[in-house]
């Protein structure tokens, strides 16, 4: 069963026996068979001995342990122990009850709602938490599901990315969230605190009977770096909260109480994830914002600020690190994707069911194109990122669309857009004159932010074509993925789940879950000098009826 023990040294340096912490008993049935390890470990609910027979190691999960005492009658040797671990205890307790939830898992928000409200639906029906991704889809879209989402019974909640460039479609989205009664969004792709996210924030809140302040919206701030972090853990700026108030939006009483809060209680350390990234090390990352935390909580009373981790977290292994850091709850994002409630096309989750670790790579932003923000994307079966590179070193290089050269502007037609710039453009006018009419205007003004449209054009297409499979455009889809994509279809290798049409979110989120719970009870014993084989560790995963067994 076991492999080794790791043995201590004597005085003399010479090895000796590990140390018995305990001993163990049978149960009244008088139970003498061990389970195989690797059993042992799944029965999470059940404390875990391995015991020393005289013939061998057992592995048993049943029976009693006494520790601290003389050796009883009947009693065995404890080699080591592993205590009960559920996959609801792993994180923050108060996060969850604060969110309504039973495990501390978030289903992250991907753009134009590919993290679809079956998603977030299936997420909160299974004890967990799913944000709606409602960033680049239209404001009516937003609003509808909004309204769907409103008539469930289950903890849900919004995305709200930044928008440099749309700052009045950001306004409205903040607003739509307080009418339609959403209490929590998940903030993303924020460079500083704006407004409307303020706006969301301090509305209605006002003290309890018993003198807390209430702040009936929650902010989930997804951040990587370290002065955004302390931004989200400080209260509202002053300047906006006299917005607000000059706006008749809140009272000077309320402004009091926001100067007493922070803008997010909780915020995810976003490390190495698509879309959006700063491509930060997990490892480094966490710890960090964790401290922040800490020096940060000195300025509140009664509210705890906490701190999640999200980016690479794919696999038990991820996950279970994640917790042992700290983490008071995991997000996830990529592997979603490839499930089947998600709202990409089955093309793309068949190429992201293919994908390796290796198979990503980074390119311009279509939100912020201008400002050379990138984002992480799949490279494997499409050309995206290498044409997206292209049109952003063309825009560097040239002040508008008529000094291209004309065998470079011919290549773009016929190749990326497989039309005329100059029609593009007129669609691209029609749009915003609807969306918004200040770009219309600039554009006028300024040949080179009218070519940035245009190519925006193509990186805001890549998303769409890809999420609808549009067939003909396969080579020019935009897909928003991380290497998390590749550690999970490498640990699902001839499992149930290797087959995308077999992924469900929940599947996914309660494999991910159970086996941290199972890696997180190896560390036990791996602490007290436990050594395993590699198959002992494998932790492979399970059918969901399988894995409810084990939590009964």
């Amino acid at each position: 069963m076991l492999n080794q023990f790791q043995t201590r040294s004597d005085a003399t340096g010479h090895p000796s026996e590990p140390a018995c912490p305990g001993w163990w008993l049978p149960s009244s049935q008088l139970s003498s068979h061990g389970n195989s390890l690797s059993e042992a470990l799944r029965q999470v609910t059940r404390p875990l001995y391995l015991v020393n027979t005289g013939e061998a190691i057992c592995a048993k999960t049943d029976g009693s342990a006494l520790f601290g005492q003389e050796r009883p009658e009947g009693g065995l040797p404890i080699m080591g122990q592993a205590s009960p671990c559920l996959p609801e205890k792993l994180g923050d307790a108060q996060f969850c009850r604060d969110l309504g939830i039973r495990y501390p898992y978030i289903g992250g928000s991907m753009a134009k709602g590919i993290s679809s409200a079956a998603m977030a639906e299936e997420l909160g029906r299974a004890g967990m938490f799913g944000f709606f991704g409602a960033a680049g889809l239209p404001f009516a879209e937003v609003e509808a599901t909004a309204d769907k989402l409103s008539r469930t019974d289950i903890p849900y909640g919004f995305n709200l990315i930044h928008s440099p460039h749309e700052p009045d479609l950001e306004d409205a989205l903040s607003r739509l969230y307080i009418d339609k009664g959403i209490r929590v969004i998940e903030a993303s792709a924020f460079l500083a605190l704006t407004l409307p996210l303020v706006r969301y924030r301090v509305h209605g809140i006002h003290r309890a009977a018993d003198g807390a302040i209430v702040t009936p919206n929650r902010i989930i701030a997804k951040v990587s770096r370290e002065e955004l972090a302390a931004r989200f853990f400080s209260p509202p700026p002053e300047k906006h909260l006299r917005s607000l108030i000059a706006a008749g939006e809140i009272t000077e009483a309320q402004a009091e109480l926001a100067a007493q809060i922070p803008m997010a209680q909780d915020i995810t350390a976003e490390a190495d994830s698509g879309g959006h990234t700063d491509n930060r090390p997990a490892i480094a990352l966490f710890p960090t914002i964790l401290s922040l935390a800490a020096k940060h909580q000195a300025n509140y009373s009664g509210i705890r600020l906490r701190v999640g981790l999200g980016g690479g977290i794919s696999t038990p292994a991820a996950a279970a690190a994640a917790f042992a850091m700290g983490a008071a709850y995991i997000v996830t994002g990529s592997v979603n994707q490839a499930c089947v409630e998600s709202g990409t096309c089955e093309e793309v989750r068949k190429m992201l069911a293919e994908t390796r670790q290796a198979d990503v790579t980074m390119a311009p932003a279509a939100d912020m194109f201008e400002m050379g923000v990138t984002v992480q994307v799949l490279k494997r079966g499409t050309m995206f990122p290498m044409r997206a590179a292209r049109l952003y070193e063309i825009y560097r290089t040239y002040g508008s669309m008529d000094e291209i050269p004309a065998a470079e502007k011919d290549k773009l037609e016929q190749t990326l857009f497989r039309n005329k710039l100059e029609n593009i453009w007129q669609d691209t006018r029609a749009y915003f004159q609807r969306r918004d009419p200040s770009q219309v205007e600039r554009a006028d003004r300024d040949p080179k932010h009218r070519m940035a449209l245009v190519f925006r054009w193509y990186l805001g297409q890549g998303a769409h074509w890809a999420r609808d499979g549009e067939p003909t455009r396969k080579m020019d889809y935009q897909v928003w993925c991380g290497p998390a994509m590749g550690a999970f279809n490498e640990w699902t290798a001839g499992s149930f789940l290797e087959q995308h049409s077999r992924r469900t979110v929940v599947s996914a989120a309660l494999n991910i879950l159970f086996g941290a719970a199972v890696q997180t009870r190896a560390a036990m014993l791996s602490c007290q000098g436990i050594r395993f084989t590699p198959e002992e560790l494998q932790i492979q995963p399970l059918e969901t009826a399988k894995i409810k067994e084990y939590l009964r």
